[in-house]
């Protein structure tokens, strides 16, 4: 029987339009009156995600930063892993090219949650994220010397697809790269993508597995759901995982069953075959 559940939330919890459909409403408050632990794991920083998930029923545990830090809304913090300050600037130095499209991330709740330096929150694939969290968000004049004795959660890099495959390619050329976890998260509809460097164990299976522990749940347990090449390890992880209809292809041919789209309320039909069926 499963006791955990734990989503993606863009393209899996939300349809296209960044909604969460009803179906997928109802069917999460049911898990949650069954004693059915939830757990929402995803790429966005804490301030980001907050808002978007508003509607789902406490207790809520928040994996963010893919996996960087994991708390129940509103209470303890279960895990933490930040970045060693000299080793995010050793990151920071090695992509100093790409530094137009970098941030770095903190676990803050303050203007000073997001860095940027040279950055442009112009770009269309920016500007709508900008206006949601610019209240978290400060320029500084260079975000090397802007750590100041902190340690992020997370150094970040988004842009064009294409390029961003080439930076995912120069990060494993750091001679740091086995200190460190790299993930991807590709919208190839949008040309956009997200590079996220953190720091090592820092991933959304790992993290799941130690809210797992944490909560006394077996692996066997746990059901998972998402879309995007940072739920891989999440979904192949846990004991039930589930891909989207509307995930990017290499997920489709995990092997792994398969959800209608995010469009079509794909979580709540997916939740109510593997988790609801078997626990009423």
């Amino acid at each position: 029987m499963i006791r955990l559940v734990a989503l993606d939330v863009d393209g899996t919890l939300l349809d296209q339009r960044g909604r969460i459909p009803a179906a997928n409403l109802d069917a999460l408050h049911e898990a949650a009156a069954r004693g059915i632990h939830l757990a929402v794991v995803t790429g966005r920083s804490q301030p980001f995600v907050l808002p978007a998930v508003a509607a789902l029923p406490d207790p809520l545990i928040l994996v963010v930063y893919n996996g960087a830090v994991a708390r129940v809304r509103g209470g303890d913090t279960l895990v933490r892993r930040t970045i060693d300050e000299a080793l995010a600037a050793r990151v920071l130095a090695h992509t100093r090219a790409w530094r137009d499209a970098t941030t770095v991330q903190f676990d803050r709740l303050d203007a000073g949650q997001t860095l940027f330096d040279r950055l442009s929150w112009d770009h269309p694939n920016r500007s709508g994220y900008y206006a949601k969290v610019r209240e978290h968000v400060s320029q500084v004049d260079d975000l090397e010397a802007a750590m100041a004795g902190a340690e992020p959660v997370q150094v970040a890099f988004n842009g064009p697809t294409a390029a961003m495959r080439r930076l995912h390619g120069d990060l494993a050329a750091l001679p740091d790269v086995a200190a460190l976890s790299v993930s991807a998260t590709h919208y190839p509809s949008r040309d956009f993508s997200l590079v996220d460097v953190n720091a090592a164990g820092a991933t959304k299976g790992h993290t799941l597995a130690a809210v797992a522990a944490h909560l006394g749940v077996a692996r066997d347990e746990v059901f998972a759901i998402g879309d995007n090449h940072n739920d891989i390890d999440m979904l192949q992880w846990a004991g039930t995982g589930v891909v989207m209809g509307n995930a990017e292809p290499e997920l489709l041919e995990l092997g792994l069953p398969i959800a209608p789209p995010n469009d079509h309320a794909g979580l709540a039909a997916a939740l109510r075959k593997h988790v609801l069926a078997a626990s009423g």
